[in-house]
């Protein structure tokens, strides 16, 4: 009774360690998805004092007002930055000026009401928008998605000083959508409902998908919209419980959230992909991607995407990544993480493959080194920057290091802590890992810093 007594202290310590700091979202939203409408009254609070800051919302929501509710109830007059260079463009950058005009301050506690009308584009060949997008609100007629940290359909803060974005939030919120027939908010289960509270006090990035729709459960993982049957279902369950279980082995370390998988269409004729937002994973296309997965026919292009995104729990959720390299190695390291399991699970041939790909896709690319890199903007073509170069950098890595060595310094990268996941912190886990200053010198010096890191990755990665 006493070791329960103590294990229950210890969990309810580490629960409490980490929820400190973590904004809380409280409030209502109302969508319609006939209407292309949202509405938001919304209350964000319980977040750490923060000097220099920007709250980011949608550009397509409008302001009604925002509100000081802590420590005193007033009316705020908010102010719009336009040098927010880390926004994604989708949203706007707002704070609020201190008494004298020349600093910040910040509320304890702010109240959001705000409404905005989006295109709606409907399934067919007439009606479309020439892109489709993560950051979108996209209604489709047959439902709305959003993510969280780049849509900003709820208020966002930044760190701008710590270049920390808080998207993962607790939260206790009304979802009414009354020309829906299913409800469903980011780390909670979905619903047949057309009003529904959702919580959750483990912070989460509050993506949504909302509409008419089906979904499915099988051991606590949901398909939504997935268009497969109870076979078909059976069948991804188990794949993606072996693709599971093989990251958690490698990286020694549990893949603690189940997963919930979407499946909708774009808003715009040609475009498909897939994103992560944990623990939901989305496909979006006119092809149903989670079904061709369990395809014999498309298994081989499909199921390295599937590989990557499950990758990104690792690479994105437990580790989060900023600064100017942050993207590249989010990215980077997931899609080094499905050729892997790509190599080990789906065999050598297909391996080959995709590095050949990348390989090709390069010909005509002259990246900058990681070691010169100074900002995003720099990448030149992201695309290629993070996920072809990258990977194939970290593959040329790990044929000087060894596996062993590789999965090794892939751990010590999740359980470095650090403020920025530059430059300085890639090398400094990478030099821990090794504990070889010539070796690490060679690295640095031919893939890191050498303008024809590429050339000298192909060299080694196609070398006998």
């Amino acid at each position: 009774m006493k070791r329960t007594f103590l294990l229950l202290t210890l969990l309810t310590c580490i629960k409490l360690s980490a929820q400190q700091g973590v904004p809380k979202l409280t409030g209502k939203i109302e969508i319609s998805i006939e209407q292309g409408t949202l509405e938001g009254d919304l209350t964000l609070s319980d977040f750490p004092h923060i000097n220099d800051y920007y709250i980011r919302i949608n550009s397509g929501l409008n302001i009604l007002h925002i509100k000081a509710l802590e420590p005193e109830e007033f009316l705020i007059q908010y102010s719009r930055a336009f040098n927010d260079t880390t926004s994604t463009g989708e949203s706007n950058a707002y704070y609020f000026k201190d008494g004298n005009g020349k600093g910040k301050f910040l509320p304890k506690s702010i109240q959001f009401k705000y409404v905005g009308k989006f295109p709606v584009v409907k399934d067919t060949i007439e009606n479309y928008s020439r892109k489709d997008w993560k950051g979108n609100i996209a209604f489709n007629h047959n439902s709305v998605r959003a993510d969280g940290f780049q849509s900003a359909w709820y208020p966002v803060l930044y760190d701008i000083t710590n270049d920390k974005t808080y998207e993962h939030l607790t939260y206790d919120i009304e979802i009414i959508c009354n020309d829906c027939s299913t409800l469903y908010a980011n780390g909670s289960k979905p619903v047949k409902a057309q009003k529904q509270n959702f919580k959750s006090e483990f912070p989460q990035e509050l993506t949504l998908f909302c509409g008419n729709y089906d979904f499915a459960e099988l051991d606590n993982t949901y398909f939504l919209n997935s268009g497969m049957g109870e076979k078909e279902i059976e069948t991804f369950g188990k794949l993606i419980n072996d693709y599971k279980a093989f990251y958690a082995k490698k990286l020694n370390r549990p893949f603690d959230q189940p997963v919930s998988f979407i499946q909708t269409t774009p808003t715009s004729k040609k475009d498909g992909w897939m994103f992560v937002s944990y623990p939901t994973i989305f496909s979006i296309g006119w092809n149903n991607g989670l079904k061709n997965i369990v395809d014999p026919k498309y298994q081989k292009f499909w199921r390295p995407y599937i590989a990557h995104e499950l990758g990104h729990y690792y690479f994105g959720t437990v580790k989060v990544f900023n600064s100017e390299l942050g993207d590249m190695m989010s990215e980077g390291f997931a899609e080094l993480l499905s050729l892997q399991l790509t190599k080990d699970i789906m065999g050598e041939e297909l391996y080959k493959q995709k590095i050949d790909e990348k390989i090709e896709h390069l010909k005509k690319f002259s990246p900058k080194p990681f070691g010169k890199v100074k900002s995003e903007t720099e990448y030149e073509n992201r695309q290629l920057y993070v996920y072809d170069y990258a990977p194939l950098i970290f593959t040329a890595i790990k044929k000087e290091i060894g596996e062993e060595k590789m999965w090794k310094w892939l751990i010590q990268i999740l359980e470095t802590e650090t403020t920025f996941t530059n430059y300085d912190f890639l090398i400094s886990t990478l030099q821990t890992t090794l504990n070889d200053k010539k070796l690490m010198e060679l690295i640095e010096k031919q893939y890191l810093t050498n303008d024809n890191s590429l050339k000298n990755t192909i060299d080694k990665i196609t070398m006998e």
